[in-house]
């Protein structure tokens, strides 16, 4: 009997430390090779898969997960899934920060899949 209550005086610690074991997650904030280019620059020249930083507006949504981006040099095409967007509320006068990459297409306009999207104070 006193074994079985040992072994259980371990367990509760155990499971303790396991639980507050898990990984932290924290974003890297050192330079980058991304390219902090325009709307504008992207439209006149699309590269598929190209890494992309822009900041501007949100100004509308046009479908479950599209919305249609501004820099103030053009407009493009935003996929934005629900589980990117941060916990504030983001309108169409948020200023924010978007990093994906450009994701073309044979008869479409190239878009901008979002990895990661961020307020501007």
């Amino acid at each position: 009997m006193r074994i079985g209550i040992n072994v259980r005086l371990l367990m509760v610690p155990a499971t303790v430390a396991a639980l507050f074991a898990l990984p932290a997650h924290a974003q890297y904030t050192g330079p980058s090779t991304i390219n902090e280019g325009s709307v504008a620059a992207i439209l006149a020249d699309p590269q598929d898969d190209q890494a992309v930083q822009l900041q501007g507006h949100l100004l509308r949504r046009t479908s479950h997960d599209q919305y249609i981006f501004s820099d103030g040099s053009g407009e493009i095409v935003a996929e934005i899934d629900d589980k990117r967007f941060p916990a504030q509320a983001v309108s169409e006068k948020t200023k924010v920060e978007i990093i994906g990459e450009v994701d073309t297409g044979l008869t479409r306009p190239p878009e901008i899949e979002v990895d990661s999207i961020r307020v501007i104070q």
